[in-house]
């Protein structure tokens, strides 16, 4: 991190999909230091918002700005300033643990150890020579989760990061992200299920009408 304060606010937010606006004038301020936990029923746009900033579906209207710079409808953030985890955990059968992380680590230019510490940090050491195709759920989503300690990024995205890990796995995430916003890290998070966060704020959406509602 830099010692610049980080923050990420989105202005206005409009994104349309399937013929109808699933964020609609959505306006929030996340601040490095403390999590954005994202609420709402399904449809109410959590993972749109996600996916918007991390530049995978396109602006409508509206504006975000990241640490002072504003980009948008024509332009993202630039792939090394962020970790963007979704609903796919993205584990290849024929490659190992330490085989996945190995490759996001020279695609992330990371430090050399950080693929150890990563498989430390996941508590993924006794797992590290088995294939993807011989991995529980919950496994391939601590690999997932894993990519997180490659590489210092200022700002992360997750969506149900939390899905199929256990108590003790989801107690590990929570540990990371509070890490990564005691470094002043801006974390967006989805989750259906409680996270131990201390001092996180939330945004709590709501389905848009559809056109011609009552």
């Amino acid at each position: 991190m830099t010692g610049q304060r980080l923050e990420l606010e989105g202005r206005g937010l409009m994104c349309e999909r399937g013929g109808r606006f699933v964020l609609d004038g959505l306006s929030f301020v996340a601040r490095g230091g403390a999590p954005l936990v994202i609420t709402g029923p399904n449809g109410a746009g959590k993972s749109t918002l996600l996916r918007v900033v991390a530049g995978f579906l396109p602006l409508a209207g509206g504006q975000l700005v990241f640490t002072g710079q504003p980009f948008g409808a024509d332009e993202a953030l630039a792939p090394d300033q962020l970790h963007y985890i979704g609903h796919m955990d993205s584990v290849k059968p024929a490659l190992s643990v330490w085989d996945h992380l190995a490759f996001w680590a020279r695609y992330m230019g990371a430090e050399p150890g950080s693929v150890d510490r990563a498989l430390a940090g996941f508590d993924l050491e006794r797992l590290a020579a088995l294939p993807g195709a011989v991995l529980s759920a919950g496994q391939k989503r601590r690999v997932a989760l894993a990519r997180l300690l490659l590489s210092e990024r200022p700002l992360w995205l997750l969506d149900e990061p939390s899905v199929s890990l256990d108590a003790a796995a989801r107690a590990t995430l929570s540990h990371v992200i509070t890490d990564q916003c005691a470094k002043g890290g801006v974390v967006l998070v989805t989750s259906h299920e409680p996270l131990a966060l201390p001092g996180a704020a939330e945004l709590s959406l709501a389905p848009t009408p559809q056109a011609g509602a009552a």
